[in-house]
């Protein structure tokens, strides 16, 4: 079997230099067993404990105090099905300074769970595994952010010979290492069929109860239907037909469970009309193609919508690189009253903008930037470059701070 190299090896592997607890995060699925028994392995005297095996998992129920006591790096995996484990640990690491003593994996947000105890703030690192990244796949640079910081519009790509095709099939394979293994589309759609039902009836059962399964099976195709549009609960609860309460529990568990991720709305004193909604991203834009319908028949159609999934793509690829980019920086959206729209929108911790479109054409034109070029004006020196990214072939300078980019750029680029 395939071992494909995460960027997220490296930082835990830091981490566990200078840090008590390290929490690796993610959906089911994505890798982090794997990740972490490569760690514990080149980590003389490591031990790793699995919570999935019934016997276990007993032993920690019935002595957490002793099941966590370990001379070396402990690993506990689904750290999450035993949560008495966590006050034990805080006991431990509150006794004992050196960095180093547990990696734990969890398959939903450790520090959101109603039932958790405090979850050790300021004793523990979290990193956070999606999918595979393009990059991660194609064993490439993955260094888009870093260099549209670095570089801004001086960033130029090679000719690129992936067209529209391509980056669709890409996008229907999605990045879970089980259904990038898989050699059709066929066999990848059973992948995702088994994943969304244990999803629900694992996954979010464990964390709460759900009256009616199929409600949440509704929810996540509607979701998926409406990828890279406003995640409007008023909207989304009249269409399916659900209680606003019940409705926004479902939202926050899929949240939880790393099935979807919400980008907020970009705002500042310059856009006061701002619309604040957030937009909706399926996590996965394999399972997100998969729950639509999105088949490579449908994608061979030059007039089949595959602009959102196309968006949804490039957004989820730039999300992942924000778990290992140099800088802390945030990706927001923008869209406003009047209409103006830009897909994401990068904001770093000293205030330099980066606007980013996406479109599913093999063509770029000038009013692809209509929205760049608003926020540029409005930003003034805060606003560092914009760029579309276009399923065509020639990175093309667009005027002053606007650049057209192949989508590949998104993992060939680097800094």
């Amino acid at each position: 079997m395939s071992l494909y190299p995460r960027h997220a090896e490296a930082m835990a592997l830091e981490a566990v230099t200078d840090t008590r607890v390290v929490i690796i995060n993610g959906a089911r699925q994505t890798g982090k067993s794997t990740l972490a028994e490569r760690i514990v392995h080149d980590i003389p005297g490591s031990r790793e404990l699995y919570l999935d095996e019934a016997p276990v998992r007993a032993a920690a129920r019935r002595d957490p105090t002793g099941f966590v006591r370990h001379d070396g790096l402990l690993f506990i995996d689904e750290v999450q099905r035993v949560p008495d484990l966590l006050l034990s640990i805080k006991y431990e690491v509150d006794h004992d300074l050196r960095p180093g003593k547990y990696l734990l994996t969890g398959s939903a947000r450790l520090l959101g769970l109603h039932d958790l105890p405090d979850a050790l703030p300021g004793r523990s690192e979290t990193i956070e595994l999606w999918p595979l990244s393009q990059g991660e796949i194609d064993s490439a640079a993955d260094g888009f952010v870093d260099a549209v910081f670095q570089f801004g519009t001086d960033l130029e790509m090679p000719r690129c010979s992936l067209r529209r095709a391509d980056y669709l099939e890409r996008a229907m394979r999605g990045g879970y290492p089980e259904a990038v293994r898989r050699p059709t589309m066929r066999r990848r759609t059973h992948f995702f069929a088994s994943y969304t039902n244990d999803l629900i009836m694992k996954d979010v059962r464990q964390i709460s109860d759900i009256e009616r399964p199929s409600d949440m099976r509704r929810l996540l195709r509607m979701l998926a239907a409406r990828m890279g549009g406003l995640a409007v609960i008023e909207s989304i609860g009249r269409d399916i037909g659900l209680p606003r309460g019940t409705l926004k529990r479902y939202l926050d568990l899929l949240e939880l469970v790393f099935m979807i991720r919400l980008i907020p709305g970009w705002s500042s004193n310059l856009t006061t009309r701002a619309v604040a909604a957030s937009k909706l991203l399926i996590v996965d834009s394999g399972l997100g193609a998969h729950l639509t319908g999105f088949t490579p028949a449908r994608a061979s159609d030059i007039t089949a919508p595959a602009g959102p999934l196309l968006e949804n793509f490039a957004l989820g690829e730039i999300a992942r690189q924000l778990t290992w980019s140099d800088e802390p920086v945030e990706l927001y959206h923008y869209r406003d009253r009047d209409g103006v729209e830009v897909d994401g929108v990068l904001e770093r911790a000293s205030g330099e903008i980066i606007g980013v479109e996406v479109k599913a054409a093999e063509t770029v034109r000038a009013d692809d930037f209509r929205g760049l070029h608003y926020l540029a004006r409005r930003l003034g020196d805060r606003f560092v470059a914009g760029f579309v990214l276009y399923a065509g072939a020639e990175s093309l300078p667009f005027g002053d701070r606007m650049r057209a980019l192949p989508l590949a750029a998104l993992w060939q680029a680097s800094s």
